[in-house]
């Protein structure tokens, strides 16, 4: 394939995903990273794309990953829905791991089951603690403010002797090369809960395909079950089945 019609490729691309990685176009076009870069720089030369943390995005569309708290009030509809269909996997006497994403925290206010949940959010101990079916463990340690989630250096030791039946889990960025994070402590409590669980259920919505994050929490083989809001792109729909992963779609 010529480099123009890479190029044309790629602006396609971005017309329905914000963001695009040097590693996704690399798999997209089998090329090196050197031509993935190369194509890069024509494009921000014609002024057509802007450079973001390790690949590009359309012009007006950079995006960050906001805190907490203003992360909570976007699509909050559409992530009750997931949360929803979330709670259809919640059996009695089970223990669970509810990470700090903000659909989760909606699946942790739907909870309705005798259930263990083991967490590192803020919110989701205080939305858990009035809710007396629910035995609520926290994995404690210094408590990151801005999104509320706590952290020590001894957690992986801490979470060592827990099988959970269920870790359901939030992205921030799904990207061809796995599921990113904002903090690099967050994205290792995740990926060490993964670990002692029988099943991994990420909860993520559409616009979480193609932005981009620091921190690699999970890779496509350690996901077991999808549930979204629509149909993701054609790109990751193909990695999805690819790594047998269940995808369940609540629209």
């Amino acid at each position: 394939m010529y480099q123009e019609e890479r190029l044309l490729k790629i602006l396609e691309y971005l017309n329905y995903s914000s963001n695009l990685s040097v590693h996704e176009i690399c798999k997209m076009f089998t090329v090196s990273r050197d031509t993935a870069r190369r194509d890069i720089v024509k494009l921000v030369d014609k002024g057509a794309v802007i450079r973001t943390h390790g690949g590009v995005t359309l012009p007006g569309l950079i995006d960050t990953i906001r805190n907490y708290r203003e992360r909570l009030g976007a699509h909050s509809e559409e992530k009750k829905e997931i949360a929803k269909r979330a709670l259809m996997y919640v059996k009695d006497n089970e223990h669970y791991f509810l990470d700090v994403s903000t659909t989760v925290s909606y699946l942790a206010k739907g909870l309705n089951k005798r259930v263990t949940v083991y967490t590192h959010s803020l919110d989701n101990i205080e939305i858990l603690s009035e809710n007396n079916d629910v035995s609520v463990h926290c994995i404690g340690g210094c408590l990151n403010k801005t999104n509320r989630f706590f952290y020590n250096i001894d957690c992986k030791n801490s979470l060592s002797g827990i099988n959970f039946d269920i870790a359901f889990l939030g992205a921030a960025a799904i990207t061809v090369d796995g599921i990113y994070y904002a903090n690099h402590e967050d994205a290792f409590i995740k990926k060490t809960s993964s670990q002692q669980s029988d099943k991994v259920i990420l909860l993520a919505g559409f616009e979480k395909y193609g932005k981009s994050a620091y921190y690699k929490g999970l890779n496509w083989n350690q996901i077991d079950i999808i549930i979204t809001d629509c149909m993701p792109p054609p790109l990751y729909v193909d990695i999805i089945k690819n790594n047998n992963i269940e995808l369940d779609i609540i629209k």
